[in-house]
């Protein structure tokens, strides 16, 4: 094997926060734009940024998420549904799960698994169900920790961040045609 040659698994992730690019580094057209969970077979995957259980990089995060797992996985849902859902939305929901279900490992895998096909990530160490079952607290401090090292603003949400890099997104609301009356 070739010592010089790089291995796309060992490189490190893109800084850009932006949407995830193809290889030709041109977006992909919303038509011909794969499913968010399934990862194109053209595309390297790349190792994640910091390993599982590095943790203590982050002493605050690492905190939070040991006493308050929803507001971490709340910020994460944000960025990686680009602001269709609030940070207190994706918390709340996750805190009742929690607590009726107990089965929050499997929503929060959910998006472990987009994040991954969005930033073409590998499934590691194991899948993204058994991560989060077995280590919620390292799973949803790694994710946040990839997304921070992406250039996101974890405290200001996504539109601040687009806002931040002089993208303007603005939400539309649905024309009405005709009048309301019966």
């Amino acid at each position: 094997m070739n010592p010089s040659k790089v291995d796309a698994y060992d490189q490190a992730p893109p800084t850009s926060a932006g949407f995830p690019l193809n290889q030709t580094n041109k977006f992909y057209p919303p038509s011909e734009s794969a499913p968010s969970f399934r990862l194109r077979s053209d595309q390297p995957l790349i190792a994640w940024s910091t390993g599982l259980c590095n943790c203590c990089d982050d002493k605050s995060i690492c905190c939070l998420t040991c006493c308050c797992p929803c507001i971490t996985f709340g910020k994460i849902a944000g960025i990686v549904d680009r602001g269709s859902s609030s940070c207190g939305t994706s918390s709340a929901l996750y805190a009742l799960i929690c607590v009726m279900t107990g089965g929050h490992c499997i929503y929060s895998c959910f998006y472990r698994s987009k994040m991954r096909a969005q930033y073409s990530l590998r499934e590691a160490p194991c899948t993204d169900c058994i991560v989060h079952c077995c280590c919620e607290p390292c799973a949803l401090c790694q994710e946040y920790r990839e997304l921070k090292r992406r250039g996101f603003n974890m405290r200001i949400g996504w539109q601040a961040n687009m806002e931040r890099q002089g993208i303007v997104t603005t939400t539309v609301p649905p024309s009405i045609e005709g009048d309301m009356s019966r």
